[in-house]
């Protein structure tokens, strides 16, 4: 159980350093745009899709660590997809079509566990953005 909990452990700390990355890059787009911005929704929309797209595109690296994890330690049943599995658990969707292998029981958990965290992070970072962003273009009016 516990190399279970260190695996998982030491891969939600790589999903950390990833979404604080994509947290960088999202704080560079939004201040890089509000200094261009003019009051429109166009504008607004800019700023929005991309900091999304970023958070999205994080989100899919930070599956894509998982999955590797899985690989490494084989904590998925032989024949299915590790890609897949990292996403219904990530994602905290439980098909349960696939479980992992009883030796990596705590690994499922796990992720979820991360991926729930990662996904409120980014709904406040969104949010925050969303709020600056308007506060500015008001201000600008």
């Amino acid at each position: 159980m516990l190399l279970q909990l260190i695996v998982g452990g030491l891969t939600s700390v790589v999903n950390l350093v990833v979404h604080c990355i994509a947290m960088l890059l999202v704080i560079r787009i939004a201040r890089n745009q509000a200094r261009t911005l003019a009051f429109s929704s166009w504008s607004l929309a800019r700023v929005m899709s991309a900091v999304v797209c970023l958070l999205m595109a994080a989100h899919i690296v930070e599956v894509a660590v998982w999955a590797v994890a899985y690989k490494l330690v084989a904590a998925a049943p032989a024949g299915v997809q590790v890609l897949y599995f990292a996403f219904v658990n990530y994602t905290t969707l439980g098909y349960g079509d696939v479980v992992p292998v009883v030796r990596w029981q705590l690994l499922g958990p796990a992720t979820a566990m991360n991926g729930i965290l990662m996904f409120g992070w980014s709904t406040a970072v969104i949010f925050e953005v969303l709020r600056r962003t308007l506060t500015r273009m008001n201000a600008l009016e």
